[in-house]
């Protein structure tokens, strides 16, 4: 069902939360020849897409690419040799949150209960440069540099949530071990305005966004409930964080889980996952999530400031076209909506789906993990069942939670189901 908007300000919450890291845009070689893609990975050689036309991975020397192709990548043309052998994919390895296995990759690991964090954040006042407008702040995981000075009890707040989150992503039983930092820190940018972080390079209606390729997250203060007192400013306790939670979760989720067949509704889903569950003061009560989940995908959320406002009668798209669509049309018009199906379908197989341990959902990220991708890799969660079986299995599945799904007939052609790769 399509969400009915209340009112204007209700309407506002919904688009504060619409964000999405900046995948798709326009590619251009140095010929000017140009298409319209999504960013899956990079290395030092080379750049991988998928083509938003038919969902075709493509791969493309970093030499062929244009000097603002690079810059939008991180590198620089002395970064791309024009000949030389492909180094092999390396993901960086993370600090392994409390509950990870020693590696890292943490499958087996009981669903937490809760996640607090009552340590040390290890807050560090780095460079308060005035002219500059430069201030830098770190805790034991992030480095977080913002273009006004923020003061102590703001500096710790922001701390414990991003270490906090940190280690609710490393808890879930999920491997989300992904991320890479910048000299030790995983990096984020606050802007003092919407307008500072628009000429940064933030989508002008997005709240926050990941910035992959550099491995970033940007931010303005008021989507963080930072507020103006006096000459500093402050945290207000009682707005909600969820667009930086949504951000930091982008940004700690493995590369793999953004293949296609999990690029746009398990990688969103996810992230939306941890933005729905509570949390307040380094706390995230994860045992008693799935109702304020509901609230959150079918409503206002629980607060009624946020939330995707689904209703409890959903028409939804055939399974098949959802799972598979580019995650170009995923962020399209129907984003929200996309957004908080996506929520449903991570939900379900999480906490719905067999007996209930995700236990598909692990073995899927696992055959991601393995180079599986499209429908290779979602056959993996299908475990022998057809899509109108899944269908099916989803709809009782969300019928026994008060939350009724009507699947539509798929549009997909054949040639769509398993884009190939191209070895360029």
């Amino acid at each position: 069902m399509k969400p009915d908007f209340r009112t204007i300000s209700s309407l506002a919450a919904v688009t504060l939360v619409l964000t999405a890291p900046v995948w798709g845009r326009t590619w251009t070689d140095k010929q000017g020849r140009k298409i319209e893609a999504t960013l899956v990975d990079s290395n030092d050689s080379e750049v991988t897409l998928q083509l938003d036309t038919n969902n075709k991975i493509v791969k493309l020397p970093l030499a062929r690419l244009s000097t603002e192709d690079l810059e939008f990548l991180g590198k620089s043309a002395t970064d791309a040799p024009e000949k030389g052998p492909i180094p092999p994919k390396k993901e960086i390895a993370p600090q392994p949150g409390p509950a990870a296995e020693g590696n890292g990759i943490n499958f087996t690991a009981p669903w937490p209960q809760s996640v607090r964090f009552d340590a040390d954040p290890q807050i560090q006042t780095v460079t308060e440069d005035k002219e500059a407008k430069r201030f830098i702040y770190e805790s034991a995981n992030y480095r977080f540099v913002c273009n006004v000075r923020l003061s102590q009890s703001v500096v710790k707040g922001f701390a414990v949530m991003f270490e906090s989150t940190y280690n609710y992503c490393r808890a879930l039983p999920l491997a989300i071990s992904g991320g890479a930092k910048t000299d030790g820190k995983y990096l984020i940018l606050l802007f003092e305005t919407k307008e500072e972080y628009v000429q940064a390079g933030g989508p002008p209606t997005s709240a926050g966004v990941y910035m992959p390729a550099k491995n970033t997250v940007m931010v303005p203060l008021t989507s963080l409930g930072v507020r103006p007192v006096g000459s500093g400013y402050m945290l207000d306790r009682d707005r909600t964080n969820g667009t930086l939670v949504h951000e930091l979760t982008h940004q700690l989720t493995p590369g793999p889980y953004y293949s296609p067949g999990s690029m746009g509704w398990f990688s969103e889903g996810l992230a939306e996952y941890v933005t729905a569950t509570p949390y307040r003061a380094g706390l995230f009560k994860v045992k008693s999530n799935f109702d304020d989940i509901v609230a959150y995908a079918t409503g206002y959320g629980k607060d009624d400031t946020r939330g995707r406002a689904l209703g409890d009668k959903i028409s939804a798209p055939a399974l098949k076209d959802f799972m598979l669509m580019s995650y170009g049309n995923f962020t399209g018009p129907r984003a929200n909506f996309n957004y908080g199906f996506g929520l449903i379908l991570t939900t379900y197989f999480l906490h719905l789906d067999g007996e209930g341990d995700a236990a598909r959902a692990k073995k899927f990220l696992q055959a991601l993990r393995d180079g599986k991708r499209g429908q290779q890799a979602i056959d993996v969660l299908l475990d022998g069942r057809s899509y109108e079986e899944m269908e099916e299995a989803i709809s009782k599945g969300w019928k026994r939670k008060r939350v009724e799904i009507e699947f539509g007939d798929s549009s997909m052609s054949e040639a769509d189901e398993e884009p190939e790769e191209d070895e360029e």
